[in-house]
């Protein structure tokens, strides 16, 4: 895969951009008519409309019933810890002072970014949730660029991404759209195929192979119900050297080694392209050559001191 070039931000001249405060608050009549009235039908409440001071688009500021929102099904689960802390802080300050993002789907509201500020609230008992509430359904596949609220860890983002995937498979007109259509939505096409093995191994040491395939992996240019398929098969490469890599662990142990960095240690052993200067690999030819010298890995050679000297951080999941 090629490398990009980094790409300089141009300056532009500060206030140049986007509405002013006037235009802001100047809503097209009838943009967000049909959208207001569903909110109310649902037992919401429209507080205010205004567009986006950025793009200019219409969004409304609601008030939902908490009983009525729920994060979108691709999503990550909430962190307890994350949950317990921000109803401490809402609970000291006695304010709830961050709106969700929501779109509504069906009979129900989805919210693509705020499920612990939404878990915090229905632990606390809180009957209404503010949201700013987008007419564009497709943001909920926003997530990965939306949450800021706590940062994704490869495994989350890799789930999240493979369950996105599915989803756009499974409706129209995305299913017939190619992969490489949600460039930015997946962010990297290694989310993909690590997501496909997290699903049938969730305790993969993920971090391990990010680095192989963020240089041999890209977005396909398939429609995404071949596209899923594919990276399903991809992901049967990734778990077929893990279990070797695995193997090679286990008797690096068995010599009475010890570190919590055996597994990348043998993976940067065996990832010749981290070596290459090509910008493009094949996927499969890379695969099955890495995971023949991952399967012939000579544990006979390696030292207490080599694995030392590789040292390294601790794996992405942990971090």
């Amino acid at each position: 895969m090629a490398k990009k070039k980094a790409v300089r931000r141009k300056k532009v001249a500060a206030g140049s951009v986007g509405l002013t405060p006037a235009e802001a608050k100047d809503v097209a009549g009838g943009a967000l008519d049909a959208l207001a009235a569903q909110v109310e039908e649902d037992g919401g409440t429209v507080l205010g409309q205004y567009n986006d001071p950025f793009g200019g688009r219409p969004l409304l500021v609601v008030a939902l019933p908490v009983a009525m929102v729920e994060p979108t099904p691709y999503q990550r689960d909430p962190s307890d810890a994350h949950v317990k802390r921000l109803m401490s802080v809402v609970e000291k300050i006695g304010l709830f002072l961050d709106p969700i993002i929501a779109i509504r789907h069906d009979d129900k509201y989805w919210t693509p970014n705020g499920n612990h500020r939404l878990q915090a609230l229905r632990k606390l008992g809180v009957k209404t949730i503010i949201a700013l509430l987008v007419p564009d359904p497709q943001v909920a596949f926003k997530i990965l660029a939306l949450n800021t609220e706590k940062a994704h860890n490869l495994r989350e983002k890799s789930l999240e991404t493979i369950r996105m995937a599915r989803a756009l498979a499974g409706t129209k007109p995305s299913r017939d759209e190619k992969e490489s259509s949600f460039a930015f939505e997946f962010e990297q096409p290694a989310f993909l195929t690590l997501g496909a093995c997290y699903e049938e191994r969730p305790r993969l040491s993920g971090g391990a192979y990010q680095p192989i395939l963020r240089r041999i992996d890209e977005f396909l240019d398939e429609p995404m119900n071949d596209a899923l398929k594919e990276r399903l098969r991809r992901g049967k490469k990734v778990l077929k050297l893990d279990d070797a890599v695995g193997a090679a662990v286990e008797k690096l142990k068995a010599k009475g080694l010890t570190s919590p960095y055996l597994k990348p240690f043998v993976v940067a052993r065996v990832n010749y392209t981290r070596f290459s200067k090509a910008t493009s690999f094949d996927f499969d030819a890379t695969m099955d050559k890495i995971i023949a010298s991952a399967q012939k890995f000579n544990t006979d050679k390696i030292s207490q001191q080599d694995v030392a000297k590789a040292g390294g951080g601790a794996p992405q999941e942990e971090e």
